[in-house]
């Protein structure tokens, strides 16, 4: 039987998620390429930035589209799509990163680690693979993500310490920062995409979902610090010192991400918000660093493509889902998420009219667990690539080494959410 035209285009759409999921399995080896061939470095090194593969392979999807279909129909379905995700990771990235906010975090957490019966370092790397993850459930899982990346790099994730480390801590930061947004209803992309639909509201999100991830992140960020601590160093999570931030400019800068984060779900707001922000950074600029503009925009770019070319694989993904029984609803979430954005996942599962409500647990359990198996498994874990890659070898993160870094404590998350 000849396929229709629209079907042409699912299985069309389909080869190229596979394409582009292959190629962020294969961006570390772009990346030796461009080492091994000086002439084409720049483009082996374009291809090696894992932000930019969804992106680039969404525009190819696009130019395929408007070459099968025309492109006034391609551009309608690119149009169609909702990028307030990648629009509000970008912004709260670029605030987040800002010198006064950090600066704040840091002097909070180094004040809260010198309180603890633990060595300094290894009080502030616990804090900062703990409490800052765990934070995300009132600021923004990518908020969290942006801040523990900027304190973590420069003592877990630099070149002296062994790679096979860095990718542990890289899976329990991504894996902490995804389950430690489930206790509110607001902060986990794949939370807030079922919390209107199913009327979960925060009491809900914390009986049934944040204390147990609150213990799994206890217990994953304690044992890759107790791992790490011969390789942690004094003041190694540490800011650089600077001249103190004036407590008005402290105070705007919060107040714009207090903002930002209350507005994620209105893009006009929270861009005029941004803004303000850009144009108080610049009357202030002796108080700021650099801005991460690039940085963000890259995650921004990648996010961009995940909508584009996951808004094409409905079509398979939302049978599989449907006809799963709960427990293999839990481990088929956790698998799936791998492969596509947990947001995506649990977005599909709300349109299940008849789900049942051990399955609705099931689905957002599996789906916030493997959260940190890929860069694509949950939407502020490009923003962890972005900020980390350059302490890793080639200055490139493995798609398959986060995979085997994740996979402990995936499986601590994964016991909490089952078995607790």
């Amino acid at each position: 039987m000849q396929p229709t035209p629209d079907q042409t285009i699912q299985y069309l759409a389909l080869a190229i998620f596979v394409l582009a999921l292959a190629h962020t399995f294969a961006a570390k080896q772009f990346e030796r390429l461009s080492h091994r061939f000086p002439k084409h470095a720049g483009l082996f090194h374009l291809l090696g930035e894992v932000e930019v593969v969804f992106g680039f392979w969404a525009i190819v999807l696009v130019l395929a589209m408007a070459g099968m279909q025309g492109g006034t129909q391609a551009l309608a379905y690119a149009e169609t799509r909702n990028y307030t995700e990648p629009l509000f990771v970008f912004v709260v990235m670029v605030v987040a990163a800002s010198r006064p906010v950090l600066r704040t975090v840091v002097w909070a957490v180094d004040a809260f680690a010198r309180l603890l019966p633990l060595p300094t370092p290894m009080a502030s790397a616990w804090l900062g693979l703990a409490a800052v993850p765990l934070l995300g459930s009132l600021i923004t899982e990518p908020a969290a993500m942006t801040i523990a990346a900027l304190m973590l790099a420069p003592q877990v994730f630099r070149p002296q310490v062994p790679e096979k480390l860095k990718y542990l801590a890289l899976g329990v930061l991504f894996v902490n920062v995804s389950i430690g947004g489930t206790l509110t209803s607001y902060a986990a992309p794949p939370v807030l995409m079922v919390a209107t639909t199913w009327h979960w509201d925060s009491a809900f999100m914390f009986a049934h979902f944040g204390w147990k991830a609150a213990l799994a992140v206890l217990v994953n960020a304690s044992v890759v610090t107790l791992l790490l601590r011969k390789h942690l160093v004094i003041g190694g999570g540490s800011v650089a010192p600077e001249e103190a931030v004036p407590l008005p400019v402290v105070l705007v800068h919060l107040s714009l991400l207090a903002g930002v984060v209350l507005l994620a779900h209105h893009p006009v707001a929270f861009l005029g918000l941004f803004l303000m922000f850009l144009g108080f950074s610049q009357a202030y600029e002796r108080h700021q660093s650099p801005l991460i503009i690039k940085e963000a925009l890259l995650v921004a770019f990648f996010l961009a493509g995940l909508v584009v070319l996951g808004g094409m694989q409905a079509w398979w993904l939302q049978p599989l889902v449907s006809s799963l029984e709960p427990l293999a609803l839990f481990f088929g979430a956790l698998g799936l998420t791998a492969v596509t954005d947990n947001a995506a996942l649990t977005y599909l599962g709300s349109l299940i009219t008849s789900i049942s409500s051990e399955a609705k647990y099931m689905l957002v359990a599996g789906a916030v667990a493997g959260g940190g198996l890929t860069v694509i498994a949950n939407a502020p874990n490009p923003a962890g690539v972005a900020l980390l890659k350059r302490g890793f070898e080639d200055e490139s993160i493995g798609a398959g080494e986060l995979l085997l870094g994740a996979l402990g404590p995936t499986l601590v998350a994964a016991a909490a959410f089952l078995l607790l």
